[in-house]
């Protein structure tokens, strides 16, 4: 979590989760925990899914840390390894065979965001009325 997911949540909270709504399920009989799940959860899905989705490309596609870290090359991740492929196939010479793997690897460091965010779109789709009134 960083401080831009949490200013992203507290604007999304301010603009669709109106004390209105808090107050009628209050009024209707439920307890906090039961308008924090019921109502305000729902409502905050989308803001939820998107500093998720952030923090999960941020640390996915995390290049500089882990090159500046890490001291073994069985350790890096894809981006850095993506990286070291790419510059030996541009010092060797007719290196195809090089490209070819550097172009697979990128497509299999790209698969889990793809499949990710195939996964969580639903949430996107709900709007800002989940969990409220119709």
């Amino acid at each position: 979590l960083n401080p831009f997911g949490v200013y992203l949540v507290r604007v999304y909270v301010q603009e669709s989760l109106p004390d209105e709504l808090l107050e009628a399920a209050r009024m209707d009989g439920a307890g906090e925990m039961r308008v924090l799940w019921s109502v305000a959860l729902p409502t905050l899905k989308p803001a939820l899914v998107t500093v998720l989705l952030f923090s999960m490309v941020g640390t996915w596609n995390n290049f500089f840390l882990p090159l500046v870290m890490l001291n073994n090359d069985k350790l890096f991740p894809l981006t850095v390894g993506l990286q070291s492929w790419y510059e030996g196939a541009m010092i060797q010479s007719g290196a195809n065979a090089l490209f070819t793997l550097v172009i697979a690897g990128s497509l299999v460091a790209i698969l889990p965001l793809i499949v990710t965010f195939l996964l969580l779109q639903r949430y996107w789709r709900g709007g800002l009325t989940v969990g409220s009134l119709k």
